[in-house]
């Protein structure tokens, strides 16, 4: 019901097909991106357009009510060029899909019932696969940008693998200034800017593609410079450091997910996103111990370094949707960096 306007501008979504299992959505339109947050960024998306490749519901609400709503929800989607489906058995198709797991689909645009079906299957067989497709370099930042707090209590260089913008919000709350770099940067480049901390972003497809960032990760393990891991950052950590990661056959996705800390056996609901996961055994010998698994599944959903001030969840802290259970992380990042 709420948070489509955040999940669809997700860049994590990039290459994906969006299906929502709330039977009614688009009830409360969606804003400007015009209206700034008290960081000047857009308030209600976590980046500058839809990333997602595109939306599948079940009911379309035709009117938005809500008193900032600038469009439809399906005025929205035709102004991005986005296609949409509606009158779909989400649910239906949900369970197909936690049955036999993530899957390619192909959706078309047509203003008569003549479909060519056939045609549709043989193209959907002749295009990439996602996991062979580098997503990151389409959405990460291409040259680098300062967001700056109130207090500039210092810097931290985040890594941008397709960030969101809350994930920079939680860094400026806490009175640190922001440098977003390109997810090629180098260590030369990051250093530049002599960082208080460094942040490795969420962002889209297999971590094994992101080959100049794990390189950088693999110096910052050399180093005692703080560092945090979100998502796909938490993946490239783990593979900088010699663990291996895998896909996972259907993924985490939504905003209800358990976690169980390691360190003090409690559960924490998440907000996840993400279709690869490290494996835990290949840990051994990597200086990094489990922090956090997956209360349904036992997959690794954070890890922590035992010398070095790094940490790295799976989850998204940040929520934006979500519950703001794990905000803390952010302040554990903060204390590390406090501490150095």
């Amino acid at each position: 019901m709420v948070g489509y306007t955040e999940a669809l501008t997700d860049p994590s979504y990039k290459g994906q097909m969006l299906c929502i299992t709330y039977p009614l959505v688009g009830n409360y339109g969606v804003p400007s991106y015009t209206i700034k947050d008290e960081y000047g960024l857009p308030r209600f998306f976590e980046s500058d357009s839809i990333k997602a490749t595109a939306l599948i519901i079940h009911e379309l609400s035709p009117f938005a009510s809500h008193y900032l709503a600038d469009y439809t929800l399906d005025e929205w989607l035709y102004n991005e060029r986005i296609p949409g489906i509606y009158g779909i058995d989400t649910r239906e198709l949900t369970k197909r899909l936690r049955i036999k797991g993530v899957m390619m689909g192909i959706l078309t645009v047509s203003e008569d019932d003549d479909i060519d079906v056939d045609g549709l299957i043989s193209k959907l067989n002749g295009i990439d696969r996602y996991d062979e497709i580098n997503f990151v370099e389409q959405v990460s930042t291409d040259k680098p940008t300062e967001y700056r707090s109130r207090e500039g209590r210092g810097r931290v260089v985040l890594i941008d693998a397709g960030v969101k913008y809350s994930i920079i919000r939680n860094i400026i709350r806490n009175g640190y200034n922001v440098i977003r770099l390109p997810y090629n940067a180098s260590i030369q480049q990051v250093l530049s800017y002599n960082p208080d901390g460094i942040l490795l972003s969420n962002g889209p497809g297999d971590p094994k593609h992101c080959n100049d960032t794990i390189v950088l990760a693999e110096r910052l393990l050399d180093m005692d410079i703080p560092v945090l891991g979100i998502c796909l950052g938490n993946q490239i950590l783990a593979l900088a450091a010699g663990a291996d990661t895998y896909k996972l056959q259907y993924g985490h996705r939504g905003q209800n997910k358990p976690c169980l800390n390691i360190m003090d056996k409690r559960c924490y609901i998440t907000s996840q996103n993400h279709g690869y996961c490290v494996e835990p055994e290949s840990l051994q010998g990597t200086g990094f111990d489990i922090w956090f698994k997956n209360a349904d599944d036992g997959t690794v959903e954070g890890i922590i370094h035992k010398d070095k001030p790094i940490i790295a969840v799976q989850f998204h802290p940040e929520a934006a949707p979500g519950p703001y259970d794990c905000q803390h992380i952010f302040d554990i990042f903060i204390k590390m960096i406090e501490g150095r």
